[in-house]
């Protein structure tokens, strides 16, 4: 388990690395490793926000199930679990890209801690030696702190991990307690930018819930940004940032699938629909015309036969006359 652990976190210090040797930006580098993992995580996004709007559809459905057998706690969970059958509906689907996104999560906060590492081993323990990043990190280290170590010698003056006034490596707790809450702004708007993009994103795909009638989605609705804000206090600020940039991202994937699943559902039903058995109009059979002009002549077995005898009655009363 521990060499799956080290794979995984070598990994993302080597796609780190790769993106940085793209662009020399370490916060440019991050997000660049979120949309890759939005990416890869695409399938479930998308089957997760199907889900979520066939819950929104069948609403008034649980509604009713909820108010006809609100006595009755088992026969109600067996009826909405053959509903959720019947309709395809996964409830727990929501929680597969969150769940499966924590592994990376924990690898990538202990990339960026060790980044903030005093020794130059500890530090570039997980990056690419050939990299670009490999001396940016070194510099950090041995700006930082007081290294003896030959190497720092050969470092770039003035490489740094900073983006966008925030050093990646430090969490928003650690810079006010070092440089106060002026110079802390940058790691506290991130922070409001994740919890506003986490409340959207729940909002998004949730069902609509009656107010009178306080759902569990409501109450994760309104903790879960809340949740993400204090956890993010005390993480490195690169982990914040892929945060927010997940956020952000799965809000643009989820809006896209639902207009195009809306395009779709618009153009089906502008279809014109053939009509059914019963709206089509009866017809009566076409009148028998065999005696028109112009039509043929009836069968010989069909013609009037005359009794035979009739022509020489005929002949005999013309002899006697």
């Amino acid at each position: 388990m521990s060499a799956v652990w080290n794979g995984l976190q070598r990994l993302l210090g080597g796609t780190l690395s790769f993106f940085y040797d793209l662009i020399p930006n370490f916060g440019i580098a991050v997000i660049l490793l979120t949309i890759l993992i939005g990416l890869i995580l695409f399938p479930l996004t998308l089957k997760q926000t199907r889900s979520m709007k066939a819950m929104q559809e069948i609403q008034p459905e649980i509604k009713r199930l909820q108010r006809e057998l609100k006595n009755d706690k088992p026969a109600q969970q067996a009826a909405m679990m053959a509903l959720y059958k019947e309709r395809g509906v996964n409830p727990a689907a929501g929680c597969l890209p969150l769940i499966l996104q924590m592994p990376v999560w924990f690898a990538l906060f202990n990339v960026l801690r060790s980044f903030a590492s005093n020794t130059i081993d500890s530090a570039v323990k997980y990056v690419s030696a050939g990299s670009a990043l490999y001396p940016a990190v070194t510099a950090a280290v041995c700006a930082e702190s007081a290294v003896t170590d030959p190497r720092c010698l050969g470092a770039p003056v003035g490489a740094t991990l900073d983006f966008l006034w925030m050093d990646m490596r430090i969490s928003p707790s650690a810079s006010i307690s070092a440089d106060g809450f002026l110079r802390a702004a940058p790691y506290l708007i991130t922070i409001i930018i994740v919890m506003l993009t986490a409340y959207w994103q729940q909002k998004q795909t949730m069902a609509r819930q009656d107010n009178s009638q306080p759902q569990p989605g409501q109450a994760v609705m309104k903790i879960f940004p809340f949740f993400f804000g204090f956890i993010s206090f005390n993480l490195p600020a690169g982990l914040v940032v892929y945060f927010a940039a997940s956020q952000i991202f799965r809000i643009g994937q989820q809006a896209m699938i639902l207009g195009l699943d809306a395009r779709r559902k618009a153009e089906e039903a502008s279809k014109p629909k053939p009509p059914s058995a019963k709206q089509r109009p009866q017809t009566s059979p076409p009148p028998d015309r065999g005696d028109s002009p112009g039509s043929p002549a009836p069968p010989a077995s069909a013609a009037v036969r005359r009794p035979q005898g009739s022509k020489k009655k005929r002949g005999k009363k013309r002899r006697r006359n």
